[in-house]
């Protein structure tokens, strides 16, 4: 009992310093890896069992990551990859090209990735999503100039993301172990062989010819890897909690269930 009141006493004390720093317009100074410290917005139950507390935390982080050790050191890497190199590459990419431009070459590379989405909308037995990336495909290829426009999503048929690895997950092969992946960010075993099911799949279609230019023009590669950062919201370090690798871990598994469930 002394010790719930002496933990609610502190709790109090942080809420008022906290309430009293937002009254005189500060901020809480982040530390170097952007994180900031957690128990300023703890919330304390006192009715809680603490009990049903534990088995609810462990139930939220059982991930299988048997490779945790190594997929932290990638994660801290992606990290200060992000923030050296990656964001700032994009940040002059803003900089430089106009927001016509950007809009078209990210519309042209979402139209090349409708390929996959097709492909495997058909192997999970999709047909209306079939449908809808078929339509996309010709309507953004032609009226829309080899996709540089998007007039299918201003006429009720936006873009459907799938891929190979909820292919296998529609066919029940479970996810495995999980994985950070260099640069690419969170994945499993499962999702890390979608991926290069996918590359290959692309790279033999050979749509627009882009895959056979792209072998003499790495530049386009590296001009789509800026592109998907560039459309990706994620900033790491932003949840502000010292557990965003177990946040982003959960998220991550818990996204991929309900994307092979729909």
């Amino acid at each position: 009992m002394a010790k719930h009141l002496l933990l609610i006493a502190a709790l109090l004390c942080t809420g008022y310093a906290q309430a009293d720093n937002s009254l005189a317009g500060t901020t809480t100074a982040p530390d170097p890896d952007g994180f900031t410290e957690p128990l300023q917005q703890l919330k304390f139950n006192p009715g809680l069992d603490q009990r049903e507390f534990e088995r609810s935390t462990l139930s939220a982080l059982n991930v299988y990551d048997p490779l945790e050790s190594w997929n932290r050191r990638v994660y801290h890497f992606n990290y200060r990859f992000d923030q050296w190199v990656f964001l700032p590459v994009v940040d002059g990419y803003r900089y430089v090209t106009p927001r016509f431009l950007r809009t078209g070459v990210s519309n042209f590379f979402n139209n090349l990735g409708d390929v996959p989405n097709l492909l495997n909308s058909l192997l999970q037995f999709k047909g209306q999503r079939s449908m809808e990336t078929t339509a996309r495909l010709l309507l953004n290829t032609t009226i829309g100039i080899a996709g540089l426009w998007d007039p299918a999503t201003k006429m009720g048929l936006p873009r459907q993301s799938e891929d190979f690895g909820q292919t296998l997950g529609f066919y029940g092969v479970p996810g495995g172990a999980y994985l950070v992946l260099p640069i690419l960010g969170p994945s499993n075993l499962r999702d890390t062989a979608g991926l290069a099911v996918d590359y290959t799949a692309e790279s033999a279609i050979n749509f627009l010819n882009v895959a056979e230019v792209s072998k003499n023009h790495p530049e386009l590669w590296l001009l789509r890897g800026v592109d998907k950062r560039y459309q990706t919201n994620f900033r790491y370090g932003e949840l502000n909690s010292p557990f965003e690798y177990e946040q982003v871990r959960y998220v991550y598994t818990e996204a991929r269930k309900l994307q092979i469930a729909e």
